[in-house]
């Protein structure tokens, strides 16, 4: 499971078995770069009020899917438990 630096998210993500967007997701969410052949290095700007608040709920989304997921597999482990 050990990987280079030159290991894909995609790649990292199979090796923990979690979604590639939610691994890229936490890269982000970390200020993490990787170089990507030659970019000219542009300064970031702040994002706006409304891309701020965009991205927050997009990130409360995704928490609230996963969330989901987790409480529905949890259902389905219970009512299969239950059965005569």
């Amino acid at each position: 499971m050990s990987r280079g630096p030159e290991a894909t998210i995609r790649q990292v993500a199979a090796d923990l078995g979690i979604n590639p967007e939610t691994l890229r997701n936490w890269v982000r969410a970390v200020g993490a770069s990787r170089p990507r052949g030659r970019r000219a290095e542009v300064p970031a700007e702040p994002p706006t009020l409304l891309e701020a608040e965009n991205a927050a709920l997009r990130k409360k989304v995704r928490e609230l899917e996963e969330e989901r997921e987790i409480l529905r597999k949890a259902a389905g482990y219970f009512a299969g438990e239950t059965r005569w």
